[in-house]
C-alpha cells in the first residue's frame, strides 16, 4: 500500500525536480522551416561534460548512475545501478519484471558487444495461445492484464552476465541506491502520478492496487514520497544471491504464482521455464549512412536492422540542412519499405531463419530505387532480399505497446552502454510480485499464427521463443571509427522512427542532441504519415499528404536518451516528453 510519509520534505523535493527538469516549454523553440519544425519541451542545451556521463529517464537513476562512475566503476556498472532505481521510481516502463536490450562499447579492446535480455514464452506456449474458440485471435487489450500475457523475465541474468564481463565495482554494490530509495521512500514524478489516475483502479490487479492506490482507490499526487520495502527486500536477495536468487527459490515461486493465479488471464509458467532462462550475447548490427556506423540490437529486436535499413536507403538523397516537407517524405518512404520487410522476416533468429540479406548494399540500393521523390509509394510489399534460405513467412500484424526506458552512459575510460528495457505496456501485465511489475511481453507475438494465406508466421507464439521487438539501443561510430553517438528510446514500434529522427537531425541537420531530442516526432510504419500532435502539426500534415499518401497527427511520446562524443567533451541530453535527466563530470 502506498504510504505517505515526510510530506514537507516531500513538497520541496519534487517542487525542485520539477524545476529542473520539467518546466514547461518555453516561447523561444526552433523555428527552422516552413511550416515551423517545432520542438517539444524546454528550449535548452545540451549538458555538457568532460569524462564521464549518464542520461537516464528519471535524474535519480542518472544520479545513480553517476555515483558509480565517481565510484570508480564501469559504464556497466552505472548502467545497473540506473536501471534499478529506475525500477522503483519508474515502475510502469521497466524492472525486475522485464526485458532489456543492451549494447557495449569496450574502447580498449576496440570491441561492440550486444545482449539479448529479451523474455521467453514458456514451455506451455502454443501458437494458439491468443485464438478464441472460432480461432481468431482475441481483442490484443483484452490479453495484455493477467498472466498469459508474461514472459520469462530476462533483465537480472543478462545484467549479470553483462557485469561478469564489464564490470569493475562489486555485483552487490550497485544495489544500493536503489535499496536506500526503496526503504527511504522516494517522490512519486508528475508522469508516474499522471499515469496511475489514467489506468483507474480496475486496470490493476489486486496486489498492484495495494500499492499503487490508496485505500480510498486513489491515485497517488505529485510529491507524495512512497515507500516500497518488498522491493528492497528483492532487491537485497538479488545483490546477495546474484541471479540465483531471482531464478530459483522464494522469487521464482512467487512470480509463478502471481502468472498461474493471475486475477484475470491465468497463465501457464513453471519454475522450470524460469530456472532454464538464459541471456545472449548476439552479434550487433551495423550500416554505413554519410561516413558514419550506424549499429545496433539485431533479431529478435528489428530495431537494429530497421534503422540501418532506413538510413542506407537514405543515403543516396539530399535531406537538406532542416526539416522540409520534402524530406520527411523520403524519410517516410523509406521507413515503408524497412517496415514491410520488418514485419516479414524479423523474429526470433533460433527459431527463424532471418535473411541475412536484408543488409545487402545491392538490395538496399533496389528498395531504394523505389522512393520516389515526388509522391508517396503507398503501402509497400516485402522484397525479396537474398540468402534467404527458408519460405517467405506470412503477413504479420503485430502489436506494440510503449512501456519502455532507455539508458545511456559513457565512462571515464571511454567504455559506453546503450540499453533499452521494458515491460512492454505501461504497467506491464498489472501483475505485482514482491514489489515490481511483470511484463506482458508475449503480446508482442503476433496472435494470428498463419497469414489468411495460410502462411506461417515468422513472429508466431512458441515455445521457448523470444517476441520481436522495436527497442533500438544505438551507438555510432564516425570514419574513424571513434565513438560518436549513443542513443536510444522508448516507444513501442515507434522506436525505430525516433532513433532514425534523432541521426539524421544530428548528422544531416547539424542539431545538438537536446534540439534532436526536442525535435517534434514524424515517422510512416507503412501506413499513414505520422506527425507528432505538437502546435503547427496539421500545417505538416497537409504538407505530407501533398505527396499523394494519408498523413495523421498522433500521440508520439519519444523518450530518447542521447550522449555526444567529439571534441574532448561530452553532450547530453534527455527528452524534454518524460524526466530525464543528463549528469557527467
Amino acid at each position: 500500500m502506498l504510504r505517505y510519509i515526510r510530506p514537507s520534505l516531500a513538497i520541496g523535493l519534487i517542487a525542485t525536480a520539477t524545476a529542473l527538469f520539467w518546466t514547461p516549454a518555453s516561447a523561444d523553440t526552433l523555428s527552422r522551416a516552413a511550416p515551423e519544425p517545432a520542438s517539444v519541451g524546454v528550449a535548452r542545451a545540451p549538458v555538457e561534460a568532460d569524462r564521464q556521463m549518464v542520461v537516464a529517464a528519471h535524474p535519480l537513476a542518472s544520479l545513480a548512475g553517476l555515483r558509480a562512475l565517481r565510484n570508480g566503476g564501469s559504464a556497466a556498472d552505472a548502467a545497473i545501478a540506473a536501471m534499478m532505481v529506475l525500477g522503483l521510481v519508474e515502475p510502469q516502463s521497466a524492472g525486475l519484471g522485464g526485458g532489456a536490450f543492451l549494447l557495449h562499447w569496450d574502447e580498449e579492446a576496440r570491441a561492440l558487444t550486444s545482449w539479448d535480455g529479451r523474455e521467453t514464452a514458456p514451455a506451455a506456449a502454443t501458437p494458439e495461445r491468443f485464438l478464441n474458440a472460432e480461432g481468431k485471435p482475441d481483442p490484443w487489450p483484452q490479453m495484455v492484464p493477467g498472466g498469459l500475457s508474461v514472459g520469462v523475465p530476462g533483465l537480472v541474468a543478462m545484467l549479470h552476465d553483462v557485469h561478469a564481463e564489464h564490470g569493475k565495482l562489486p555485483w552487490a554494490r550497485l544495489f544500493d541506491d536503489a535499496i536506500g530509495l526503496a526503504n527511504g521512500g522516494f517522490g512519486v514524478s508528475p508522469r508516474l502520478a499522471m499515469l496511475v489516475a489514467g489506468m483507474g483502479e480496475d486496470a490493476f490487479s489486486p496486489q498492484a492496487q495495494d500499492y499503487f492506490l490508496d485505500p480510498d482507490g486513489a491515485a497517488p499526487l505529485l510529491g507524495q514520497v512512497i515507500e516500497n520495502q518488498a522491493y528492497a527486500d528483492t532487491l537485497q536477495r538479488i545483490a546477495d544471491g546474484g541471479p540465483e536468487a531471482f531464478y530459483s527459490g522464494e522469487i521464482a515461486e512467487d512470480i509463478v504464482g502471481a502468472v498461474t493465479n493471475a486475477w484475470r488471464n491465468p497463465g501457464d509458467m513453471t519454475t522450470d521455464d524460469i530456472g532454464n532462462y538464459r541471456a545472449i550475447e548476439r552479434p550487433a548490427v551495423c550500416g554505413d549512412y554519410r561516413g558514419y556506423k550506424i549499429c545496433g540490437m539485431g533479431p529478435p529486436s528489428s530495431g537494429g536492422l530497421a534503422v540501418a535499413m532506413t538510413l542506407r536507403m537514405l543515403e543516396r538523397f539530399d535531406l537538406g540542412k532542416t526539416p522540409t516537407p520534402e524530406a520527411l517524405h523520403l524519410i517516410g518512404e523509406a521507413g515503408n519499405l524497412a517496415f514491410a520487410d520488418r514485419n516479414r522476416y524479423v523474429a526470433d533468429p533460433d527459431f527463424v531463419t532471418v535473411p541475412a540479406g536484408l543488409m545487402n548494399p545491392d538490395y538496399l540500393a533496389e528498395r531504394s530505387a523505389l522512393i520516389d521523390p515526388a509522391k508517396a509509394g503507398g503501402v509497400r510489399e516485402p522484397g525479396n532480399p537474398p540468402a534467404s534460405a527458408a519460405p517467405s513467412p506470412g503477413r504479420d500484424g503485430t502489436k506494440e505497446a510503449p512501456g519502455t526506458t532507455q539508458v545511456s552512459v559513457i565512462d571515464a575510460d571511454g567504455n559506453a552502454v546503450s540499453m533499452t528495457a521494458s515491460i512492454e505496456s505501461a504497467f506491464g501485465s498489472r501483475l505485482f510480485v514482491r514489489g515490481f511489475l511483470l511484463n506482458n511481453e508475449l503480446t508482442d507475438f503476433s496472435f494470428a499464427p498463419a497469414d489468411a494465406e495460410g502462411r506461417p508466421i515468422a513472429n508466431r507464439v512458441e515455445a521457448g521463443k523470444r517476441p520481436r521487438s522495436s527497442m533500438a539501443p544505438t551507438m555510432v561510430f564516425d570514419e574513424n571509427g571513434k565513438l560518436a553517438m549513443i542513443l536510444g528510446s522508448p516507444g513501442g514500434s515507434r522506436i525505430i522512427g525516433y532513433v532514425v529522427k534523432a541521426i539524421i537531425a544530428m548528422v544531416d541537420w547539424g542539431y545538438d542532441p537536446q534540439a534532436a531530442a526536442a525535435l517534434f516526432n514524424f515517422a510512416s510504419r507503412n501506413g499513414p504519415f505520422e506527425v507528432e500532435d505538437v502546435t503547427g502539426a496539421d500545417r505538416w500534415v497537409a504538407a505530407m499528404e501533398a505527396f499523394g499518401g494519408p498523413a495523421k497527427t498522433a500521440d508520439m511520446t519519444s523518450g530518447l536518451n542521447i550522449i555526444a562524443v567529439g571534441g574532448g567533451k561530452l553532450a547530453g541530453a534527455s527528452d524534454p516528453r518524460r524526466e530525464g535527466a543528463a549528469m557527467g563530470d
